[in-house]
């Protein structure tokens, strides 16, 4: 009898480890955190960063972001600049108040990570992947983008730099 009871025990704990949901851990976004553009003609930066992060880099198959930045936080230094950002020509604040990212699939890259995914801007749903490293409990990331594939200010493509470098940096800490 005892032989029975330590059997099924023994199959009752394997089949429920077999059910056992493996998390990635969720991170919080910390103050500190910056989004930097910078370009041959506009430069300046974006804050109202919100996200929902789990991230495990021994789990990337549970993995994934989801991040929104407020477009009317940007900040260029000069105030009819921002003005001009904001208004329908450029990023159109009002009509598209987000920038979001989100992630379908975390790799392993040489240098870091990769997050495939949706980015969304001015209207406009892309596929995109986010290089990105992950030390000390910072994400930093670096990428170049053009905006005329988001249709910003795509009447006047020659106005300003196409091409902008987009350098983040996302302290975070466990919730």
């Amino acid at each position: 009898m005892k032989k029975t009871i330590y059997l099924l025990t023994s199959f009752v704990i394997i089949a429920a480890s077999a059910f056992t949901v493996i998390k990635s851990q969720d991170w919080k976004v910390s103050e500190g955190y910056s989004i930097k553009f910078s370009s041959s003609d506009p430069s300046g930066e974006f804050s109202g960063l919100k996200a929902t992060i789990s991230f495990d880099e021994k789990n990337l198959a549970t993995s994934k972001f989801e991040a929104t930045v407020d477009v009317a936080t940007i900040n260029t230094g000069n105030g009819m600049k921002n003005t001009h950002a904001k208004s329908e020509k450029w990023f159109d604040a009002e009509k598209y108040p987000v920038i979001k990212f989100t992630s379908s699939a975390i790799t392993k890259t040489v240098t870091g990570f990769a997050a495939k995914g949706i980015l969304e801007m001015h209207g406009v749903q892309k596929e995109f992947t986010l290089p990105f490293t992950f030390v000390n409990n910072v994400f930093t990331s670096a990428f170049d983008i053009n905006r005329l594939d988001y249709n910003i200010n795509s009447t006047e493509p020659a106005h300003g730099a196409a091409t902008l470098h987009v350098d983040i940096k996302v302290p975070v800490t466990k919730p």
